[in-house]
């Protein structure tokens, strides 16, 4: 059985590669469950799948200098752009897909964090419309 230790992984948001920042990446979708039980169902429920539906969970070691990661969020903040998150930084193939789409930029937290503490934030962003898995 395959196994595998996330070390590289490749995240880009409005086309500025972030990886030096990321930490952690998380690509999750879902469908919602529509129930359609019926009389006919005989006490079963039964489902169908409804709306997709997306986010992406990142979290970053923070840099304030010019041209680093609070200077590339900071003007993205409530626009939509679009993303690529790869498992490895490694060309995109079978055994390392890429998954592209668009994310609302609809919070930043640019100082998180305790006394000690590195400087890192957490953030999350809904997809708007399809997520899309290629291999090439």
């Amino acid at each position: 059985m395959p196994k595998m230790v996330l070390l590289a992984e490749f995240i880009s948001i409005g086309g500025n590669d972030l990886s030096t920042y990321a930490t952690k990446a998380e690509v999750a979708v879902e469908v919602e469950e529509k129930d359609v039980t019926t009389y006919g169902s005989l006490g079963w429920k039964e489902v169908l799948g409804g709306l997709k539906s997306g986010n992406i969970g990142l979290e970053f070691k923070q840099d304030f200098a010019a041209t680093k990661l609070d200077s590339i969020m900071w003007p993205l903040l409530g626009t939509v752009v679009a993303f690529e998150a790869r498992a490895d930084q490694a060309v995109v193939g079978a055994s390392n897909p890429k998954y592209t789409g668009s994310v609302l930029i609809k919070s930043w937290n640019p100082i998180q964090g305790k006394v000690g503490d590195e400087a890192s934030t957490s953030v999350t962003y809904p997809t708007s419309g399809a997520v899309t898995r290629a291999i090439a």
